[in-house]
């Protein structure tokens, strides 16, 4: 029978840390018996890695993949608690425990190309051996210096397209789409409330209007001989289908709203040190098949997070929990 009967972290469950913050919690070791001179520590580990295949040569030759990464260590900082004469009795035995994070960090991210991630790692080891240890991952929220109260910020604004179509082989007719926005700076988790206009000038029925959020994420690599390399990848966040019908020659107005997730990557190019940027886009798309043609409008949105205090944590509604996950010694 191993001498440690379990090890477990405590911290507030599902809690968003703003970079710059605290992160406060405690370790319970249990034993079976006595345990002598044992090591207990906890450690609070953030790194972030890219990678990606690219063809190299005019030719795109495909038997000749290269691979492009990178990697970042962000913060390794380790707590090692005192142990009274050297021996710990049978029973449990609560540490506390104090990080501050680095005022700079990503957000937590993950991607087919890419992760941030951030954790807190409980061990105890014994005679040189680990014994048993604990991990808990954290999202982390970084911040950045846009000013969200800035006038030029958060003045309304509107984007419209117009297109001119052809149907019903020789009849013409234009589609206009607008979208207008009180602003376009919002911090995650934020409602980002948006009206969308239809102008149908033509004599048929547009059926559905699809707005969407996207994330463009551009990564930096290295090739194995340190040559340097970009890629920008596109997903969607979020996306709302609006299945009102808008009749000929008729003007429709649409108001919609999105919960942003709690954490993003705020918008930003890459400084120092950083493997990944990221802005984002609003589009509206208005899909004309009997045209084959579509209308489009993109509004440029900002995602900004202010400085934490230096006590500050964003929690959710409840208390502390146990929420580690098992991690192979």
């Amino acid at each position: 029978m191993s001498v440690v009967k379990s090890i477990e972290l405590v911290l507030p469950q599902d809690a968003v840390y703003l970079a710059g913050s605290s992160i406060k919690g405690q370790m319970v070791l249990t034993l079976n018996s006595t345990l002598v001179d044992p090591v207990v520590k906890v450690e609070l580990v953030g790194r972030g890695y890219v990678a990606w295949k690219e063809e190299i040569g005019a030719a795109r030759d495909y038997s000749r993949d290269v691979i492009c990464n990178n990697k970042a260590d962000y913060v390794h900082k380790t707590k090692t608690f005192p142990v009274e004469d050297n021996w710990l009795g049978a029973g449990s035995h609560t540490f506390d425990f104090h990080f501050n994070l680095p005022p700079r960090l990503p957000s937590t991210f993950t991607s087919k190309l890419g992760h941030v991630f951030y954790y807190v790692q409980a061990s105890c080891v014994g005679r040189e051996h680990i014994l048993a240890k604990k991990r808990m991952y954290l999202l982390v929220q970084g911040t950045s210096d846009f000013h969200r109260e800035s006038p030029s910020s958060q003045n309304p604004l509107i984007v419209e397209a117009e297109k001119k179509v052809s149907y019903n082989c020789c009849s013409q007719g234009t589609i206009s789409l607008q979208i207008q926005m009180e602003k376009n700076t919002f911090a995650p988790g934020e409602r980002v409330a948006f009206t969308t206009e239809v102008h149908n000038q033509t004599s048929k029925c547009i059926k559905t209007v699809i707005v969407a959020l996207y994330a463009h994420v551009r990564y930096e690599g290295f090739t194995p001989k340190a040559e340097r390399r970009w890629r920008v990848e596109s997903s969607e966040l979020l996306r709302q289908e609006a299945n009102t019908p808008i009749t000929p020659f008729d003007t429709t107005t649409i108001v919609s709203a999105f919960g942003l997730p709690p954490v993003l990557s705020v918008s930003g190019g890459p400084g120092d040190g950083e493997i990944m940027s990221a802005h984002y886009e609003l589009v509206g798309t208005v899909h004309l098949p009997w045209s084959l043609s579509s209308v489009k409008v993109k509004v440029p949105i900002t995602i900004a997070s202010a400085p934490a205090d230096s006590d500050s944590c964003r929690l959710p509604e409840g208390g502390l929990g146990p929420a580690s996950q098992d991690c192979p010694s």
